[in-house]
């Protein structure tokens, strides 16, 4: 995001109560197409790239599409925006606007580092469809020149080029002035574009990323394609051949449908609502890249200014998502294979030589990516005879789930998949392990880390359950009978020491012990028991007070932490106790979907289990799943009608954050999967990924 992209947010959005002013949100539109890059098309048909994590091009800033007739420009977003869907759910975004008498249909899809749109108008004569754009190539706006090709406009920076083209002639493309360092604080305003500047310096708009368009309609239809390539990759005259070949064979609304047919996969499940697997998929596969990395989620706030960003690939979130994944194949027809596959081997080129995975990478390469959780490689950890007493790093800005997540993906992976190399899956666990160990303390909890929040240390409940997981998951895996016997004797201690972090008084576990004492709030992701203690099961005894306490545990929590609000119908679970992050203005905890879906999760893990048991909890917590999966599932409160889940909901029901955050779908599409085999209605529910 450029700075005058910031100010100019900035100055439209100073003093609202839900927006945090100069963020890029991505809560409304949707993202086209479910290729490499990825393009946001917010309700008025404007276009921003999102892509740069994703491919290493930044592509459109900005871009907005208008009507000229008679000479008057009318922009997109003065319109009225009917509806905006997938198309007949494909990843083909289709927005219908209207003025009243001119109807306005645009088709946009991203195809692999190319975006087509095609628009339609019926009710306008001699009308002109205008294109305002601005590139950031390599997401920087200075040093930054344009070419002005008779078919085509380019625009560079030194490695990437990016390219715009039509399905007919050009009336009118040049390049525009940006806005002056007085412009950009002026109280006024934003500046409008087009516009005209002439202060003798005849070089000024060709040494920037924004250019204007203007292009005739041909019997009420026009495309619009954007190209974004490396230099050293695709030369320019091949760059220049393929996108206007592009605009001219996606010349049409139907050919751009077809595109968007033929790009999607077969997503049948056997569920009584397709809409979740193809919702929850379509959603993944535009986070995702050709590596096997996902990022979290669009990156509304590139420049850290409300967050540490969202653009990166976390091995926590992103080994959930793989076991999530893993476990709905197992349930269904879904064929995920080749995910399953993409992530092992991403898993395995980011491994740090001490086994652990490091707190975040760029997924596009998987190179080390900006954080404040990278303590071991800040301690020396990963260093023979390098103390880390010795420097100011102790290597507690490290979060040890993540390595544990990892783990325990892999480790089910190898019992249950099909590993194209299931020696290289067990040699990447045998490693992780040595990183686990190093990082338990001698009374079985792990050591004192960053939590799944990322926004305190301590010693806590979810990362001793990532921890019990992944020990469970490799002692039943079919790996070294060594491996195996000393990973069942680490599950075993971090078992017992799980009572440590027991409340007696609130008849749940606390968030984390600091400095020997109980943090006696409550955290969703300390939910996370459930499913530990479930795949625990498996290799160990269960007593009766561990039963007990996990029902509690579970009951406590969801009843402690949900809320149902009074000022829309937004519903569900917030994050932990005095979560104040985000708030502005509001007073209460905000509602988090992936926390309300971890909730429905781990009820449905433990409901299992008690059952296994005879235990009368079971049916209880099974309602329990039901009833949280309602308000997340597709016409659920916190649904939107773009099908995504967001991050955050504020209690007026304004949804805030990345949107579509990718960790809750996963958890939404693994625990319908499960709800249904359970429910019996499932004919495959024999090949369950956890019995």
């Amino acid at each position: 995001m450029k700075l005058r992209t910031a100010l100019r947010d900035y100055k439209e959005t100073l003093g609202s109560e839900t927006k945090f002013p100069g963020e890029r949100r991505s809560t409304t539109g949707m993202f086209s197409g479910i290729d490499s890059r990825l393009v946001h098309v917010d309700r008025d048909g404007s276009l921003r790239d999102f892509s740069y994590p994703l491919t290493g091009l930044a592509g459109i800033e900005s871009l907005s599409f208008g009507l000229r007739t008679a000479g008057e420009i009318t922009w997109f977003d003065e319109l009225d925006t009917e509806a905006q869907s997938y198309a007949e759910g494909t990843a083909v975004v289709e927005t219908e606007l209207t003025d009243g008498s001119v109807m306005i249909r645009q088709r946009d899809l991203t195809l692999d580092r190319a975006h087509v749109t095609n628009v339609e108008i019926d009710g306008a004569e001699d009308a002109e469809l205008c294109v305002s754009v601005t590139f950031a190539p390599e997401a920087t706006s200075t040093r930054v020149g344009q070419l002005t090709h008779p078919d085509a406009l380019q625009v560079h920076h030194r490695r990437e080029h990016d390219y715009l083209a039509a399905s007919t002639e050009f009336e009118t493309l040049l390049g525009q002035v940006p806005e002056e360092i007085e412009e950009v604080l002026d109280e006024d305003g934003p500046v409008e574009f087009p516009r005209a500047v002439d202060d003798g310096r005849y070089e000024q708009n060709k040494l920037g990323g924004t250019a204007f368009a203007a292009i005739p309609f041909e019997n009420g239809s026009v495309t619009v394609v954007s190209l974004l390539t490396e230099i050293a990759e695709t030369p320019q005259n091949d760059a220049l051949d393929e996108v206007t070949s592009l605009a001219t064979r996606y010349d049409s609304s139907e050919t751009v449908l077809e595109a968007g047919r033929a790009q999607m996969p077969d997503w049948s499940s056997g569920l009584d609502d397709e809409r979740i697997p193809t919702d929850d998929l379509r959603v993944l596969s535009l986070l995702s890249t050709h590596t096997g990395g996902r990022i979290a989620g669009p990156d509304f706030d590139p420049t850290y200014t409300y967050s540490g960003g969202y653009g990166y690939t976390w091995f926590r979130d992103d080994a959930e998502i793989s076991r999530f994944l893993l476990e709905a194949d197992m349930r269904t027809d879904l064929d995920l294979s080749a995910w399953h596959e993409a992530s092992t081997q991403f898993y395995a080129e980011t491994q740090r030589p001490d086994g652990t995975w490091p707190h975040r990478v760029w997924p596009c390469d998987g190179s080390l990516a900006p954080g404040w959780a990278h303590g071991r490689i800040e301690a020396g950890k990963e260093r023979e005879g390098v103390d880390a007493d010795d420097g100011p790093q102790d290597g507690s800005d490290y979060q040890a789930d993540q390595t544990g997540s990892v783990v325990s993906f892999l480790a089910t992976y190898l019992r249950v998949g099909s590993p194209t190399d299931p020696a290289q899956v067990e040699e990447i666990i045998t490693d992780a392990i040595d990183g686990l160990d190093d990082t338990l303390d001698d009374d079985g909890l792990p050591q004192t880390a960053q939590n799944a929040w990322e926004n305190m240390t301590g010693q806590f409940a979810h990362t001793a359950a990532t921890f019990l997981h992944a020990y469970a998951a490799v002692a039943r895996a079919p790996v070294d009978d060594e491996l195996a016997a000393h990973a069942a004797e680490q599950a075993d201690a971090v078992y017992d020491a799980i009572d440590e972090l027991w409340m007696p008084e609130r008849g749940a576990y606390a968030i984390r012990l600091q400095d020997g004492e109980l943090d006696e709030r409550l955290d969703s992701s300390a939910l996370a028991l459930a499913g530990a203690h479930h795949d625990y099961a498996a290799i160990g005894e269960i007593d009766d007070q561990r039963l007990d306490r996990l029902a509690s545990h579970l009951s406590t929590t969801i009843e402690g932490l949900y809320r149902d609000s009074e000022e829309s119908d937004v519903r569900g679970l917030f994050r932990f106790e005095g979560d104040e992050w985000r708030m502005r203005k509001q007073a209460d905890e905000k509602i988090w979907t992936v926390s309300t879906a971890w909730g429905a999760n781990s009820a449905t893990k433990l409901a299992r289990l008690l059952e296994e048991y005879d235990r009368e909890e079971a049916s209880e917590l099974a309602e329990c799943a039901e009833d949280l999966m309602e308000a997340i599932r597709p016409d659920g409160p916190l649904c939107l009608e773009s099908t995504y889940l967001p991050e955050q909901f504020f209690d007026d029901g304004t949804p805030d954050c990345a949107t579509p955050l990718g960790w809750p779908h996963a958890l939404r599409l693994a625990t319908e999967t499960e709800l249904t085999a359970m429910s019996g209605k499932d004919p495959r529910q024999a090949t369950l990924a956890d019995d």
